[in-house]
């Protein structure tokens, strides 16, 4: 008997054991070998246990400790709450047209409040569309331009690289233009030419995983995960044969077809959608041809900026990002009475979606989330119309659709 018991002691001990392992298991792997690595050391507050089994499959979201003052008292001056989206497999933060007026070295109030609520967002990058810099002036001079790229690190680039964010980036017409003469020439050469020596300045690098440097940072592209990244310079409308010729190779490389979703950056859209950008020169030229480039090509989303608006479209197989702006000169849609808006969008990817990506969009100045149905169902630029991202041509009305086709043609009122 004496036997037995002494057994029955030393089972129950061996119960309790293994059931106080496995409630001690949920904090062994939440230890310090599973933290974002785009947390930055120093930021130990903002650290961020992040497990999974599967990239493939949708992340929890990322629990958030304490967030800076900074970020904190934003996110408590939001009446009801900032909306906290749910996080998709990989998160991009995406930013756009950030410069003042010609030359200057400040930057909008809603430029440092973005990068404020980066750490309440935790995206694993941030992606910008371009005008990060206050060029394209004749008169500027050089010691002016390296002026504006330092404001530029200061208050932007350094920041992300003591995060730990990789920054993939497009450049804008005010950073480097590559408008040309008659002859051929550059007409902002000098600005290009501070702006690549910046860039590539090795204290300077974006931390992104690049694929192919080519004509960094004009021409690149690199990768996330399974995101395939592709940058072209839309600085001005026009991208030469040869140029054309590296994006298609690019598009069909092993790394570009190994990926679950590929995104090109650019800076000018490929469709007209504001006041003030709707006349040729103001997007990309030849864009049906480009259109169908990038759809025989499986690119799944192009982001833009220069319009200075957000604007969540699709026109054939392609989505149409036009990302808000930050910066100065917000404007207002083609054929509406909307008042324009400063905005910053969070990008979600769920490879197991069909719709792949998912935005949230927040009016920067009251950080109210922006829904769909608050902005036009289209947009009839002078080179075509574009569908909301969540509208079908079969959802506009009668008279929607010919007062498109009586201004541009039924080819160009087609989507």
């Amino acid at each position: 008997m004496s036997l037995r018991i002494f057994l029955g002691i030393i089972a129950g001990l061996a119960t309790a054991l293994v059931l106080h392992a496995c409630q001690a298991e949920p904090n062994a792997l939440n230890n310090g070998s599973n933290v974002s690595p785009n947390i930055s050391p120093s930021a130990e507050a903002n650290k961020v246990a992040v497990v999974s089994n599967s990239q493939d499959k949708p992340q929890d979201k990322p629990k958030k400790t304490e967030l800076p003052p900074a970020t904190k008292a934003i996110v408590d001056s939001v009446p009801n709450g900032l909306y906290d989206p749910p996080r998709g497999d990989i998160r991009l933060a995406v930013i756009s047209d950030l410069n003042s007026s010609y030359g200057s070295t400040d930057y909008e109030p809603e430029v440092d409040k973005g990068l404020a609520l980066l750490p309440f967002w935790q995206p694993d990058m941030v992606v910008c569309s371009g005008d990060m810099v206050a060029g394209q002036y004749p008169s500027l001079t050089e010691e002016q331009m390296k002026a504006m790229w330092a404001a530029f690190d200061d208050r932007i680039a350094a920041p992300l690289r003591k995060a730990k964010l990789p920054y993939g980036f497009t450049m804008g017409n005010h950073d480097s233009s590559s408008a040309r003469s008659v002859s051929g020439k550059f007409l902002f050469a000098r600005e290009r030419d501070v702006a690549s020596k910046y860039w590539n300045e090795p204290s300077h690098n974006p931390g992104v995983e690049f694929v192919d440097r080519f004509e960094f940072p004009f021409y690149y592209t690199f990768k996330y995960k399974d995101v395939f990244f592709l940058t072209w310079d839309g600085s001005s409308d026009f991208i030469p044969k040869d140029k054309l010729e590296w994006v298609e190779k690019s598009l069909q490389s092993p790394a570009a077809k190994a990926a679950k979703i590929k995104i090109l950056l650019g800076h000018l859209p490929l469709y007209a959608i504001t006041v003030g950008r709707n006349e040729p020169g103001e997007v990309m030229a030849n864009t049906e041809q480009l259109r169908a480039m990038l759809e025989r090509n499986n690119v799944h989303t192009y982001i833009s900026g220069h319009d200075h608006g957000y604007y969540p479209a699709h026109k054939g197989k392609l989505q149409l990002l036009h990302t808000g702006i930050l910066g100065a000169g917000p404007r207002p849609y083609i054929d509406s009475k909307m008042p324009p808006r400063k905005t910053m969008t969070v990008m979600d990817i769920n490879f197991s979606s069909p719709e792949l990506t998912t935005y949230t969009t927040y009016d920067m100045r009251t950080m109210q989330k922006i829904n769909y149905d608050e902005l036009p169902k289209s947009i009839s630029g002078h080179n075509g119309i574009v569908l909301r991202r969540d509208v079908k041509m079969e959802d506009l009305s009668a008279s929607e659709r010919s007062n498109c086709e009586s201004r541009l043609g039924a080819k160009l009122c087609s989507a």
